[in-house]
Formats: structure tokens, C-alpha cells, sequence
């Protein structure tokens, strides 16, 4: 079980390191014109969002074959798993944007993607204090 723990970890990680940078690459896109630096952008979306998308999905299958190895105990556990259900929603939001963005149909300025990018952020302070601390 340790070594599902790590390997968990490690997803869990790797995916997070692309909630947040996928994000930015959208504050970036939403204040450019050039055509060619947007279309390195579109690339670079496109690029990190498949590469992020396997991490999460390893991420959230170890998580749950821990959830059956360990049992779902605890006030703690079910909090958890909501804010892993919006995060799963979140990246799937991004890959709409993404997708908006590729298409020209971005309607949203920098100054809200900024705001966007903070909330796998927050996610992940409540999480790791919730998996450490159990409070509940």
C-alpha cells in the first residue's frame, strides 16, 4: 500500500503542476494579439492538456484503489473526495477553454484568468490539511 501511496503522490502532483500552469498559459493567451505567439500558445495548451490529462486520471484511480484498500472513514474523506470531484471539473473546464481559445472564442479577459488559476490553489491547501490534520 506504501508504494500506491507514493505513486499517488506523484500523480497527484504532476497533475497539480499542470492545473496550475495551463491556467497561466491563459492569462498569457488573453492578452496577446500576434498571431504567431497565439498560435505557440494554442500549441502549448493543447500539448500540456494532453499530457496533464493521463496524470490526473492515474491520479484519482490511485486514489481510489487506496479509498477501497484503506475504506472511506471519516468527515475528512468525504470532504476530500467533493474537492476531488471539482478539481476533475475544473480540468475539464480548462480543456473547454482550451478548446475556445483554438477556436478564437475566448470571451474573457486576463485579469479573470488570474483569478481562475488560484483555485486549484486553494484546492490543494484545503486538501493536504484535510489528508494531514483528519480533523473530522
Amino acid at each position: 500500500m506504501l508504494i500506491l501511496k507514493a505513486l499517488h503522490i506523484i500523480f497527484v502532483t504532476s497533475w497539480f503542476a499542470g492545473l496550475f500552469y495551463l491556467p497561466r498559459l491563459f492569462v498569457n493567451h488573453a492578452m496577446v494579439n500576434d498571431p504567431a505567439t497565439l498560435e505557440r500558445l494554442v500549441l502549448m495548451e493543447h500539448k500540456l492538456y494532453r499530457f496533464m490529462t493521463p496524470l490526473g486520471i492515474l491520479a484519482v484511480g490511485l486514489g481510489l484503489w487506496l479509498w477501497f484498500g484503506y475504506g472511506f472513514a471519516g468527515g475528512w474523506l468525504h470532504v476530500k473526495t467533493t474537492l476531488v470531484v471539482g478539481l476533475i471539473a475544473y480540468h475539464l473546464y480548462c480543456g473547454r477553454l482550451m478548446r475556445d481559445f483554438a477556436a478564437g472564442r475566448n470571451t474573457r479577459s486576463h485579469v479573470w484568468y488570474r483569478f481562475f488559476n488560484e483555485i486549484p490553489v486553494l484546492v490543494l491547501v484545503v486538501v493536504v490539511f484535510l489528508v494531514v490534520l483528519k480533523p473530522f
